[in-house]
Parts: structure tokens; sequence; C-alpha cells
């Protein structure tokens, strides 16, 4: 769909267009659930999901919430369902291996990623908290993420990241997560 068609359906969604509702949740759900299936999912969880998915889609356009469109329709609505199934395997804590629940949410990102989504302005201390986390040693990315973004626990930690212990876990992040605040620190006492 073009941008222009897009902006259109979208102006027209916030008129409350009931046949356009529905267009974009019909042309739409194909693409989720084979999209959805690479989780391992049940296929009416997959339907569950995404009918919760579309009720929020629909809710933030009626309400306001959504009242400039900076993505297509399409990335909008199934970035709102990869993390409403993010969120259930978290929840069903599935007995699989935390490795390969990664390796699908990085294959999913980056089938996400040709979405064209538009980033917002940062503001200066988020850029400067991106630069320092740049800099910081690939294991402590991954671990700082995979806790703070991610909200893996400390044991899906361990599993996905093959560490030994918990407490191995605990203090690689906590010395990680020590290394990015002091780097800031020193930051701002030069500024």
């Amino acid at each position: 769909m073009t941008e222009h068609s897009d902006q259109l359906l979208f102006n027209s969604l916030k008129e409350g267009s009931d046949d356009d509702f529905k267009k974009v949740y019909n042309d739409n759900r194909p693409m989720f659930l084979n999209f959805a299936k690479k989780y391992g999912i049940a296929e009416e969880d997959i339907l569950d999901i995404y009918q919760d998915a579309y009720i929020v889609f629909y809710e933030n356009i009626q309400t306001g919430k959504l009242a400039e469109l900076r993505s297509s329709l399409a990335t909008y609505l199934m970035s709102i369902g990869k993390y409403m199934i993010l969120d259930k395997l978290r929840k069903n804590k599935k007995k699989v291996d935390g490795y390969q629940i990664l390796e699908r949410v990085e294959e999913v990102d980056l089938e996400l990623d040709f979405f064209d989504i538009i980033q917002p302005k940062l503001s200066k201390e988020q850029v400067l908290l991106k630069d320092y986390f740049d800099k910081l040693g690939e294991r402590c990315q991954q671990i700082l993420t995979w806790f703070y973004y991610k909200k893996y626990n400390i044991k899906e930690i361990m599993s996905a990241g093959n560490y030994k212990s918990e407490n191995v876990v605990k203090s690689q992040k906590s010395r990680c997560l020590k290394t990015l605040k002091e780097s800031m620190i020193q930051n701002i006492n030069q500024s």
C-alpha cells in the first residue's frame, strides 16, 4: 500500500468508517497469522492475540492516541501484535530454550525493520545513553537489553546466555550497569 493510500485509509478510520476498519482487519489477518506461527503458539491463541491487537489498534485510533501516522497501518498493527506474542511467551514460561526464543525475536525484528517505522527524535540524555551503551562490550549490551528492554528475568537470561548460575548473571549485569553509569557521570562532570 502506498503512503498516500495508507494516509487516506487512516483518515477514514479516524472518521470511524466501519468498512475501512473491516478492510484493515481482513487485509492484515493472514499476514499476522503467518508471522505469528514462527513462535510455535497454538492457532486459536494466535487468533485471540490478533483480535486483542486489533482491538488496541481500533481503540488507539478512536481515542486519538494514534493521532498521526508515523508508519504504515500494517506496521503499527503488527507491532502491537508482536509485543502481545512476546508477552504471552513470557507469561507461559514455556519450556523452550531461551536462545530459541531470542532467535525468533531477532528474526521478527529483522522482518519488521523493512516496515519503515519513523523513530521520534531522541533527547540529549537518550543520545548520550545510546552512545555509551554502544561502547559497552557485546555481552554487556546483550544482558542489559535482555533485562531492561526485553524484561527477561535472571533465569531466562541465564538460559539464553548460557551462564553457569544466577549469581554470575546478577554480577555481570551489575558490572555492566555500573560501567554504563560511570561513563555517563564522567561525561556529565566533564561538561
